[in-house]
This record gives structure tokens, C-alpha cells and sequence, in this order.
């Protein structure tokens, strides 16, 4: 249970801003693929999924608060070519990663609000990496080449993302190898 409307709106926000980064992405990966770049393809999808976790875990935080709610949450809109979408992700990563989340964190903290702390910290930590997916990938594409990568897993509890091989024990929320879902 949520017991403080600042911290209530935050999850709200965060929520709002992680749905549409999931649709986002699943368009973008659409693009990528179309662009010949399937390996950007899949990091948009899986990284698509790791958002979806995000918005999972603020919605069920705010479970017991049902009712309507006006959700502002900042979004990247626009479709462009592949380089130019992968700008749109890496600055609505770093917004996240650098304005955001640290601030929502900190609330959560201040307001001793632990599922809404857990939530942001996971959150927080994974969009660092995708952050530096997203810029490598950038970087591979202006190139005129593909993101090299085997696979990428996602942890179904906490978003972490990591390529080719999922760890035995998630680093952000400890989950177990087994959680982590596939993308190739």
C-alpha cells in the first residue's frame, strides 16, 4: 500500500512513461528490421519487454489505489529512421537514468514507501544499461552495420538486460537464472 500522494503520483508518472516506452520500442523494432538491422530490431523488442516489467511493477505497487487518475509522463513521439530512433530511446533513457528516476527514488526513500523504492531502484538500474545498448547500437547503425549481438535476456522481475548469456543470479534483484526470458 501507497501511503503518500507524492509518491503515488510518481508511480502514476513512471507507469505512464514506461507503456509508452514499451509501445515505443515494439514501432521502433518494426523500423529497425525493415532498415535490415534485425539484431536493433531485437534489442527494441527485448528492451520493449524490460519497460513492460517496469510498468508491471509500478502498477502492482499502486494496486490497492484503483480510481481514475489523470497520468502526466513525458514520452519521445515521432518515427524516424533507425539512427534517429535510437537518439529518441538513448534520451528518454538518460532522462530517466539522469532526472527521473534519482528524484522518484529519492521521494520513495524520504517517504519510506518500500515497494515504491524497490520498484524505482529496479527501474533505475536497468535503464542505465539501456541507455548504453542503446548508444552502442547507435553507433553500430550510423555504421551502416548491425548491433552485434547472440541474444539478449531480460529479468522478468526487475528489467536488467543483458546480451548473449543470462547470468545465474540477476545482479539488480537477485532472481534466478530461470526467470529471464529470451530474445533473438
Amino acid at each position: 500500500m501507497v501511503n503518500n500522494a507524492m509518491t503515488a503520483d510518481f508511480l502514476r508518472s513512471a507507469y505512464g512513461g514506461e507503456s509508452m516506452a514499451h509501445m515505443r520500442y515494439l514501432i521502433w523494432a518494426e523500423v529497425a528490421r525493415k532498415e535490415g538491422f534485425k539484431n536493433i530490431g531485437t534489442l527494441f523488442e527485448a528492451i520493449s519487454y524490460a519497460e513492460y516489467v517496469h510498468a508491471n511493477n509500478h502498477f502492482n505497487v499502486l494496486k490497492e489505489q484503483k480510481g481514475d487518475y489523470t497520468v502526466p509522463a513525458g514520452g519521445v513521439f515521432g518515427v524516424g529512421n533507425t539512427v534517429e530512433n535510437l537518439q529518441g530511446a538513448i534520451d528518454g533513457e538518460l532522462h530517466e537514468v539522469e532526472q527521473m528516476y534519482p528524484v522518484y527514488l529519492n521521494t520513495a526513500e524520504l517517504q519510506e514507501e518500500k515497494g515504491a523504492k524497490r520498484s524505482f531502484h529496479y527501474a533505475l538500474e536497468a535503464e542505465k544499461i539501456h541507455a548504453k545498448m542503446f548508444k552502442e547500437s547507435q553507433e553500430a547503425a550510423k555504421n551502416g552495420k548491425d548491433y552485434d549481438l547472440e541474444a539478449v535476456y531480460i529479468c522478468s522481475v526487475c528489467g536488467y538486460t543483458v546480451l548473449d548469456e543470462a547470468p545465474e543470479v540477476c545482479p539488480i534483484c537477485g532472481a534466478k537464472k530461470k526467470v529471464f526470458k529470451e530474445f533473438k
